[in-house]
């Protein structure tokens, strides 16, 4: 079997001398981990280009943290305004689209709020709120977390949790899942992770398709004129494969029961 290192938010302690010349490490979204996807396109990578990833699973905020600090050679991250913050700021070289899916709202299957009548996410949003129906939040300074905080931001939601409909639990998709799951409480998540989330209780994908739950996903090396260790040349070869007709076909046949949960845009 392969070996690789998954790393959550928290246990992250790795040198740069402890990873061989073949392998590279990069941050990624702990809604790209929960979806599975990893699990098909690592051994294809180790195959096609002999590179064994070490992947670090954290939220998109950690995610760019770690590649400011030089303690990973590339980040695949979802939050496109911080993702050419990054950029600007010279911390990476460029940005690269990768594919994209789109985020959900997920809630009790009885719907208290009404929710899966809404016409926008917005209103969706503003009747959970008016409800006063218990929500879960990321708040993790993920790229699920801004997306979700710019839409309450666009209604202007009072999200004091003295209110105690607003729960910020400080946690990656799948233990955000699993705290909505058992408080039977209304969620923002990526597609992905919903459909691969395996306690889903009594919850159930109440509302999609408004535009503004797109959901991109990037690849951005880091800057070797910051941090001269970073593995230039592997963070090359695999954004050469990452936007292949290979990377193509195990991206776009990538489903869970049936539904496929991520579309390939490399441009």
């Amino acid at each position: 079997m392969m070996k690789r290192l998954i790393t959550f938010l928290g246990c992250f302690a790795v040198s740069a001398t402890m990873v061989s010349a073949d392998n590279m490490r990069m941050a990624v979204t702990t809604s790209f981990h929960n979806s599975g996807l990893s699990d098909s396109l690592l051994p294809a990578i180790e195959q096609d280009i002999g590179l064994k990833l070490d992947l670090l699973v954290v939220g998109t905020g950690q995610a760019i943290r770690l590649g400011k600090a030089g303690d990973v050679d590339a980040i695949l991250v979802h939050s496109r305004s911080a993702e050419e913050a990054f950029v600007a700021a010279g911390y990476g070289t460029h940005r690269r689209n990768i594919m994209y899916n789109d985020f959900v709202f997920v809630g009790p299957k009885n719907d208290p709020a009404g929710i899966a009548v809404a016409r926008t996410a917005q209103e969706a949003l503003r009747k959970i709120a008016d409800a006063e129906a218990v929500f879960v939040s990321r708040g993790d300074d993920s790229g699920t977390h801004n997306r979700e905080r710019s839409l309450w931001g666009a209604i202007a939601a009072n999200l004091d949790q003295k209110n105690g409909w607003y729960r910020s639990v400080g946690a990656g998709m799948g233990a955000a899942l699993n705290t909505a799951s058992g408080m039977n409480a209304y969620i923002m998540s990526d597609r992905a992770s919903w459909l691969n989330f395996g306690n889903k209780g009594g919850l159930a994908m109440l509302y999609a398709g408004d535009p503004a739950l797109f959901n991109q996903y990037a690849y951005l090396p880091v800057n070797p004129l910051l941090h001269r260790h970073v593995k230039t040349t592997q963070a090359k070869n695999l954004e050469a494969w990452l936007t292949s007709s290979r990377a193509k076909e195990l991206i776009n046949n990538y489903q869970i029961d049936g539904e496929k949960l991520f579309f390939f845009n490399a441009e």
